[in-house]
């Protein structure tokens, strides 16, 4: 038994908090990859990955096994996770979207608590007024260590504990032709594809260049490391996290509320606080983070959060979360999106209940009419579908879903048994609906007039 196991049977969490707040304050690292599903990562599966600075990571840390997002895309997802507030309570929702006027994020608070707060990497964040973060290069999306390198010198010189957001824009899908990746390290003619993709040349080929642009998102994690060590903080009261966002832009992940769309890889390493080589099944959500670094920063809880802080799980001294998370898509304002597709979801750890809000409306996106590389490997499902039955079930499910889906996600981890339908689930089914309805009503999400108001919260606009 550990000491904290030790203070933790005898003090209870709160007192355990307490004690390790009278410790220095942790430097607080937090790296995020862009539109990368969580099973394609190595240390989570991944067989054809090749991501062994985020492998090494979870072997020197915590490894979550359920971590969850509210919005798969990445306007909502950021300022979600940087608000600690659901998306339709901020009011950045839809995609390209910004937060309601007076909106405080984790940079006020750690800033509050006297620490230095820098952002570098993609932003999709809006205002500066509620995100007032000390902002390294307005146009770089790609994680440059050059840039906060100074910032993390100037801190430890001044003995200031120091909060820094790297958001990288790889693997997204605008990544995959800029050839950053190496994409030799791959053979197409050897992946092991998802069962649930259709196996095409195009398909292969694309997703090449997918894992090329998660490799260099784990170079970039590489270089983070190595500056932290530079600069003598890595090993010393720094906690580290890495989350790897939506999922990918291929189909059934990213603008859609399936598990390859809302869940995420997370791991926290913290030498001295957190055991390494462990994993956890506390279901946690993105929406949790900004309590999570506030606790570890040594500040009081906020009141009015939607988010509740995991940082007992951090340390070991709990192994449950929540008992649901919950999921919201708003396709109004999406590129070559339909004038209107919202979705809703619960989640329980098991089932995953999804409601359609118009399931008359065909769905769409730049897969299915852009003419970007997306749409090429698209276009080459739509080809087998016409002699494939699997293939235009899974074109068409795409496409057209119906109102309700239930998924037992124990047995049908890829999600393609629909059981809304099953008398067998129907208590299940109901009583996952009782509590998306408790959540939609308590965030003042109103269905289908919340989507048709979206575009009024995109800065577009």
């Amino acid at each position: 038994m550990n000491y904290k196991s030790i203070l933790t049977s005898v003090l209870g969490i709160a007192s355990v908090t307490a004690v390790l707040h009278a410790q220095q304050r942790p430097n607080i690292v937090y790296i995020m990859g862009d539109d990368l599903t969580y099973t394609d990562i190595g240390c989570y599966g991944g067989v054809n990955s090749i991501t062994p600075n985020i492998d090494r990571l979870a072997e020197e840390g915590l490894r979550f096994l359920n971590c969850h997002q509210t919005a798969p895309m990445c306007s909502p997802t950021r300022q979600n996770l940087l608000t600690g507030l659901y998306p339709v309570r901020n009011g950045a929702y839809p995609n390209h979207s910004w937060v309601y006027e007076g909106t405080k994020s984790i940079a006020h608070y750690l800033m509050d608590l006297g620490y230095n707060v820098g952002l570098q990497g993609k932003r999709h964040i809006g205002s500066v007024e509620s995100f007032p973060f000390n902002y390294f290069d307005s146009r770089k999306m790609d994680i440059d260590t050059s840039l906060f390198s100074s910032f993390i010198a100037e801190s430890v010189q001044s003995n200031t504990p120091f909060a820094l957001f790297l958001m990288s824009n790889h693997p997204h899908g605008n990544s995959w032709s800029r050839e950053l990746g190496d994409e030799s390290l791959f053979d197409a003619d050897k992946l092991v594809l998802p069962p649930h993709f259709i196996d095409t040349p195009e398909t292969r080929e694309i997703y090449v260049k997918y894992l090329a642009a998660m490799n260099y998102l784990d170079q970039e994690v590489g270089m983070v490391i190595q500056t932290l060590k530079k600069h003598g903080v890595y090993d010393d009261n720094t906690l580290v996290m890495f989350a790897s966002e939506q999922g990918h832009s291929w189909p059934f992940a990213k603008w859609t509320l399936y598990s390859e769309g809302l869940q995420s890889a997370l791991i926290a390493r913290w030498p001295g606080h957190i055991k390494a080589g462990t994993t956890t099944n506390a279901m946690v959500e993105y929406v949790d983070f900004t309590p999570t670094m506030i606790e570890a920063a040594g500040g009081k809880a906020v009141a009015g959060l939607d988010g509740v802080s995991f940082f007992p799980v951090l340390l070991g001294a709990k192994d449950t979360h929540k008992e649901y998370t919950y999921g919201i898509m708003t396709s109004r304002g999406i590129n070559q999106g339909p004038d209107y597709y919202g979705i809703r979801s619960v989640y329980d750890g098991r089932y995953r209940y999804i409601l359609n809000l118009t399931p008359e409306v065909e769905f769409n996106n730049v897969l299915t009419r852009g003419n970007n590389i997306g749409a090429v490997f698209f276009n080459s499902w739509r080809r087998e579908a016409k002699t494939n039955e699997f293939a235009r079930e899974r074109v068409t499910k795409y496409q057209w879903r119906p109102a309700e889906e239930l998924y037992d996600r124990q047995n049908d981890q890829y999600e393609l048994i629909n059981l809304a339908d099953d008398p067998q689930y129907i208590e299940i089914k109901r009583h996952l609906q009782t509590k998306l309805a408790a959540w939609m009503q308590q965030q003042g999400d109103v269905g289908q007039l919340t989507e048709l108001r979206a575009s009024e919260r995109q800065q577009r606009n």
